[in-house]
């Protein structure tokens, strides 16, 4: 049985999963990775949203990247058959109008800051994000806590800094990493990149069982 070393760790709670509702905002370096754990978990209704193609600079980290100038979402559902698509890019108007109430689940993968402030605003109740996975290299820095408990994290401290900026003053889980920085352009690892990946599938895990 697929799903049957799933079913032996989560018991009766495997059925949440497979009745879960779960908007995955970004499919790159850390969406990928996410997307690619909650579908080999058994959660089968998953919405993905994005706007980009693939590049060659994406081969070091990126799920489905062998497919250069495909668009994103199209190439995963092929990979996910399961999966639904909204190609577009995620702005704070797009975030304003869309209606996020059929969800469960909200997984923020993306890195434009004043649609994460957008999100969190929007959402916050039921809303994973992740900060930063570019410039290191050690996993075992990745962790998963609330994003006013984050440190060592630049884009963590950006985030906290616009949400107080906008008003913000509720709580949501974040994935962050306290690694100093190895380089100040846009190196990236996937031994890092796919860990913030595969630690917010966990917490989408543990979120939607509770």
């Amino acid at each position: 049985m697929r799903y049957s070393r799933v079913k032996s760790l989560l018991g009766d709670d495997f059925s949440k999963l497979q009745d879960a509702k779960v908007l995955l905002l970004g499919v790159g370096g850390v969406g990928g990775f996410c997307l690619d754990c909650l579908v080999r978990t058994g959660v089968k209704d998953i919405t993905i949203v994005d706007f980009d193609t693939f590049e060659e600079s994406n081969q070091n980290r990126q799920i489905g990247s062998e497919s250069l100038g495909s668009v994103k979402v199209e190439h995963l559902q092929k990979l996910y058959p399961c999966v639904s698509t909204i190609n577009i890019k995620i702005t704070p108007q797009w975030c304003e109008d869309f209606d996020f109430s059929p969800f469960d689940l909200v997984i923020d993968a993306i890195d434009d800051m004043k649609a994460k402030v957008a999100i969190a605003h929007k959402v916050h109740e039921k809303l994973i994000s992740a900060m930063g996975g570019a410039k290191k290299l050690d996993p075992t820095k990745v962790e998963l806590t609330s994003i006013w408990k984050t440190h060592g994290d630049p884009l963590a401290k950006k985030f906290r800094y616009e949400l107080k900026k906008s008003g913000f003053d509720k709580d949501f889980l974040v994935v962050f990493s306290s690694e100093i920085s190895h380089c100040k352009d846009l190196g990236s690892f996937v031994g890092v990149t796919g860990t913030v990946g595969l630690t917010l599938c966990s917490g989408a895990i543990k979120k939607l069982c509770s």
